[in-house]
């Protein structure tokens, strides 16, 4: 039987409100209080203001830097609250985590190196969570390995293919990977195009070798003369990677470059990269909320698309015990 939708608490810190309230509206429901408060050195409490007792409690945290705190900070954050409610009397905690920090660093290349990604999921089990979900994961072969508990890594494929098949003027269309890692990710993305469109979408590659921190490379391999380039990234921090990739689709004969990703954590200097007139468009999602001087310098090309209906959904789904596959297209 489905749970009932009255024991849900949806829960979302400061820093992810605005995502968080949009969640909790798709589901019908009102964000639950909390209280939250900083004290002079830099601590802070944060307790929720309704009983959670024997409710499935959502915590709804990004895990980005601002001006407000780092990631280091959003992650206590969450850990705390996670830890306040499982000792308020929670029956069943859930974390959803819109974007993941600290999860590029997932494998050992060097003696002694962290696996930051392990790390992050032993303190959450550490605090009593039952079960989280975050959007698309640097690696999610080594999301899912990280955890114990129940882990769900849910995807913005088909909002981005929805996105940009409401453009039938971009045609011959190409999804291109700007290196060899994010191969896959391109390649369901041109699969599910592919579906909304009725036609085959040529995939490329654009080569990147990363030597002593220096980077080289930049040969593309696929067919992207006379396309619109689809160049899809999980996230943009500096833009650099996007843009020498971007600048090699142009090389190579493409007529127009849009980048897409989920993530936009954009680091300092990156409007500037972003603003070249090598990209045509920017299509991000609002898992990291965009400062404003963003979208006032990409305002001609850059476009947000909201991640609340994916997350609202997928709680939806876990709360009436439905398919998250079926949702993400995975069967």
């Amino acid at each position: 039987m489905a749970d009932s939708f009255d024991t849900m608490a949806i829960f979302a810190p400061a820093a992810t409100r605005t995502v968080g309230q949009a969640v909790a509206r798709e589901l019908g429901r009102d964000l639950a209080a909390l209280e939250e408060r900083r004290f002079p050195g830099g601590e802070f409490k944060i307790r929720p203001l309704e009983s959670v007792r024997s409710r499935h409690v959502y915590l709804i945290q990004s895990l980005h830097g601002d001006a407000g705190g780092s990631p280091a900070d959003r992650l206590c954050e969450l850990l705390f609250l996670a830890g306040a409610v499982r000792d308020a009397g929670a029956g069943h905690v859930s974390v959803v985590i819109p974007y993941l920090a600290f999860a590029r660093k997932d494998r050992r290349t060097k003696a002694r190196d962290p696996i930051t990604s392990r790390y992050v999921a032993q303190m959450i089990e550490a605090l009593g969570v039952d079960h989280v979900m975050a959007v698309d994961v640097h690696n999610p072969a080594a999301f899912d390995n990280a955890f114990r508990i129940r882990a769900d890594h849910l995807t913005t494929t088909r909002l981005l293919a929805e996105h940009f098949a409401a453009d039938r003027t971009r045609r011959p269309l190409a999804v291109v990977s700007p290196d060899l890692g994010g191969a896959k990710r391109a390649q369901l993305l041109r699969e599910a195009l592919a579906r909304h469109l009725g036609f085959e979408i040529e995939f490329a590659c654009v080569e990147k070798r990363r030597t002593g921190g220096v980077v080289s490379g930049g040969d593309v391999s696929g067919e992207v003369s006379g396309r619109t380039v689809i160049l899809l990234d999980d996230l943009i921090s500096t833009g650099g990677t996007l843009l020498r990739a971007a600048r090699s689709c142009r090389a190579a004969g493409a007529v127009d470059v849009y980048a897409a990703a989920t993530h936009a954590p954009l680091a300092d200097g990156a409007l500037d990269v972003l603003a070249d007139s090598a990209l045509s468009g920017i299509v991000v999602t609002d898992t990291v909320p965009l400062p404003g001087r963003a979208a006032q310098a990409l305002a001609a090309k850059l476009t947000v698309l909201p991640i609340a209906g994916l997350i609202a959904a997928a709680i939806g789904c876990v709360h009436g015990h439905g398919s998250l596959s079926r949702l993400l297209e995975l069967e």
